[in-house]
């Protein structure tokens, strides 16, 4: 196929199998609003309220219930020669099928990895080795330790690009609040294991015993919500330390949060963690994939060692006896969200990385 290719023409089909609206989702919503190009996204086993929230904000979607509807879509398609961009494990293993199958170009997308049991190791060794193989055209990283990840095993380096989340310009996002009469700490995530909710009460129980003026707030469901609650319980903090479940809009959060905590064991670039910068809410994490990619420890945010929750805490009381020292960071993370996350800059990149993409498969 020859001709020159239009950026805004070229048809672009995502494919992810999601369990609901996350940092992944969230990520693929704002690249397909914002990133030149035909897209459709390709749910397999997508709850309904996702794919509707996706057809509200104007994205063509479909829904799959296996490999074999979606080959005969991408067969259907074929003709247009789309190029495909996969996000997650079996979103990868779908897409390099039918790229294989159909020879169509393709790009997967590493938003990271889970390795919590046997079979999410599996997963991401398998994907690291169908990431070396010849039907994969591309593989961005959303940040630099995943791409590290993908050298050590052998991945050719000029398949591998990073280009990290970012966020669109804020419109309408409420004020942030500085100072409360009390002061709240929030989690904000899956309550699973990767995510640390239980690292995260480790921390808080700790500190709120310690300050009455100390609150938190663990927005988020999960498998892991009982056995949280039974350990807020038996330390007496029920009131104090609320799960309200999981919310569809943090915009009503960020003007009463005092401090986000991100206590993963592992991440990619969290979108809440870019989410919080913008919103002016003072972010302590663990440093662990991305985070430290973003965050410089005083600088715009505050670091402890990954799992330790001691540190953990410490850092947090460090936020709520250092207003000047919360001022500072709540300014500079504000700088660095727009100077390196912003999404139209890195929409471009996207956009020349599927044109380069498209034109070499095309040769």
């Amino acid at each position: 196929m020859n001709g020159p290719l239009n950026a805004s023409a070229l048809p672009i089909m995502h494919l992810i199998s999601s369990g609901g609206f996350y940092g992944a989702e969230r990520m693929l919503l704002d690249h397909c609003l914002a990133t030149p190009g035909h897209h459709q996204v390709l749910f397999l086993d997508a709850p309904p309220a996702l794919i509707d929230r996706f057809r509200e904000a104007g994205i063509d979607c479909r829904a799959f219930a296996g490999l074999g509807q979606l080959l005969g879509h991408l067969r259907y398609r074929r003709a247009e020669h789309p190029l495909i961009n996969t996000h997650n494990f079996k979103g990868l293993v779908f897409g390099w099928v039918g790229a294989t199958l159909f020879d169509l170009p393709l790009v997967i997308t590493q938003h990271g990895f889970t390795p919590r049991s046997r079979k999410q190791r599996f997963y991401g060794w398998l994907s690291l080795q169908l990431c070396r193989t010849a039907s994969v055209n591309r593989v961005v990283c959303v940040a630099e330790s995943i791409a590290m990840l993908h050298r050590k095993a052998s991945v050719r380096k000029e398949k591998l690009q990073v280009i990290p989340n970012g966020l669109p310009t804020a419109n309408g996002l409420l004020p942030h609040n500085a100072r409360h009469p009390r002061w709240l700490a929030g989690f904000v995530g899956r309550l699973t294991h990767e995510k640390g909710p239980d690292l995260f009460l480790d921390a808080l129980i700790a500190l709120c015993q310690q300050h009455p003026q100390l609150d938190a707030v663990m927005l988020g469901d999960g498998p892991e919500r009982e056995t949280l609650l039974a350990r807020i319980a038996a330390a007496g903090l029920h009131n104090r330390i609320t799960l309200p479940g999981y919310q569809t809009d943090m915009n009503r959060w960020w003007p009463q949060l005092d401090a986000l905590v991100i206590s993963s064991r592992t991440e990619g670039t969290p979108m809440i963690l870019l989410e919080a910068m913008q919103a002016g809410v003072p972010v302590v994490a663990f440093s662990v994939g991305g985070i430290p990619d973003v965050l410089e420890d005083r600088h715009n945010g505050l670091l402890a060692p990954p799992t330790d929750s001691v540190a953990l805490a410490r850092q947090l009381d460090t936020l709520l006896s250092e207003p000047v020292l919360a001022r500072e960071l709540i300014d500079n993370a504000k700088r660095t969200q727009q100077d390196r996350y912003d999404l139209k800059a890195l929409a471009e990149r996207w956009s020349q990385l599927y044109i380069r993409t498209a034109r070499e498969a095309r040769a």
